[in-house]
């Protein structure tokens, strides 16, 4: 990869997260012993990483996916959760993990796991690629995390800047 192509300021190369991806697969497989699980990946920007998620793991698997959103057109959470798309399938009694990309405030996700709650799934987990812990408003944390990282704005591995950026086979970050 050329430097003149990399956009933003590298944090994690593709190579260090589908090794983390490979770790994380690894621990659901133990942790589950073997059970189905039910992956519910959050649109859009959970799509990268959930692919990399799924192969990992060797259970039987799936899929899902889920919109839902506080932020609406801005870059900060209103507070006001609404789901854009609903599961297809029903997850009752299934243990049941959300892919996310990113758990910023936590507000999102907090609202969202009680929801799926509702439909009494077996388990809820959460497995996110980034956790953003000093930005966090709910009480809410993942169970697999791929990286922790700062305050800081991060785009490529499906997230977005306006929609953009979500194809980088990388995740950087952009300095404003």
């Amino acid at each position: 990869m050329e430097k003149s192509n990399i956009v933003g300021n590298i944090l994690f190369t593709e190579e260090q997260i589908r090794q983390r991806a490979a770790e994380i697969g690894r621990q659901i497989a133990e942790d589950y012993a073997g059970e189905p699980v039910y992956l519910i990946g959050t649109l859009r920007g959970a799509v990268v990483w959930m692919a990399d998620i799924m192969k990992a793991i060797p259970n039987e698997t799936e899929v899902d996916f889920v919109m839902a959103s506080s932020y609406g057109s801005g870059t900060t959470t209103t507070g006001v959760v609404k789901i854009k798309k609903d599961l297809e399938g029903d997850i009752y009694g299934k243990n049941v993990i959300i892919i996310e990309d990113i758990v910023d405030t936590g507000t999102t996700l907090k609202h969202l796991k009680a929801y799926l709650a509702d439909r009494n799934p077996k388990s809820i987990r959460i497995c996110t690629l980034l956790d953003k812990p000093s930005r966090r408003i709910a009480d809410i944390q993942a169970d697999y995390i791929g990286f922790e990282i700062e305050n800081l704005f991060v785009i490529g591995y499906g997230l977005d800047y306006d929609q953009k950026y979500r194809n980088l086979p990388y995740i950087s970050y952009l300095e404003g």
